[in-house]
């Protein structure tokens, strides 16, 4: 039977982790913050204890068999729902809130890695996932902006308003178009171009040129 001391250490890490990992989340204002992610970690610490010593009264007697590992098993199926909360579809191609999901997962495996004894590699998961989630996020940034398409979403009050924006964008020169979608919604057309390559001065020509146009709704360049 584990004696209580072990038991705050391990509840007590187990907070200090999860808090760690949550500021870093509750810096950026998401929803899933400081609170959320030391609750978690907590949790999952008390599943893994419960996991291992809380049958210990009726391990050895007859016919009687367990797996320790089945309740710490499930706080890695069961935070899934969790985490599914936290993703947000906002519009085509714009999903939010993974990062927070697999952080929420990471920190429910720190949980129970504090729960079993393991504070070597509670520790040293928490220090890689503040890495990972603070310190590379400007590597990120600066590799996903140079390889990644930009597009223009444009909304109009017309169908023919949409064929003729879409005629002229592609008959402007040094625009290296990839696709071209048109999506009807609640009486607005909305046309988004995807660019592999755009010529900045002549992005700027095109915006001002539809912002001038009554018959364009919204603009928006992502």
């Amino acid at each position: 039977m584990i004696v209580w001391t072990h038991v705050l250490i391990r509840l007590t890490l187990a907070a200090l982790f999860g808090a760690a990992i949550g500021l870093e989340r509750e810096r950026k204002n998401w929803a899933a913050g400081l609170r959320t992610h030391m609750l978690v970690c907590v949790g999952a610490a008390l599943a893994m204890m419960v996991s291992a010593y809380g049958f210990m009264d009726i391990l050895g007697k007859d016919n009687i068999t367990l797996d320790p590992s089945r309740v710490a098993a499930q706080v890695i199926s069961g935070i899934g729902f969790i985490g599914a909360g936290t993703i947000l579809f906002l519009r085509q191609g714009i999903v939010r809130g993974l990062t927070t999901a697999a952080g929420l997962w990471t920190v429910a495996a720190i949980g129970l890695a504090a729960g079993g004894g393991m504070y070597f590699a509670a520790s040293t998961a928490t220090a890689l996932a503040i890495i990972i989630l603070w310190a590379l996020q400007p590597l990120e940034r600066k590799f996903s902006d140079r390889f990644k398409q930009k597009s223009l979403r444009i909304s109009t009050v017309s169908e023919a308003k949409s064929l003729q924006i879409i005629n002229e964008i592609f008959q402007g020169e040094k625009l290296n178009i990839s696709s071209c979608s048109v999506d009807k919604t609640d009486g607005s057309y909305l046309i988004t171009f995807s660019f592999k390559e755009i010529d900045k001065q002549l992005l700027a020509i095109l915006i001002n040129e539809l912002q001038a146009d009554p018959n364009v709704q919204e603009i928006n360049w992502n």
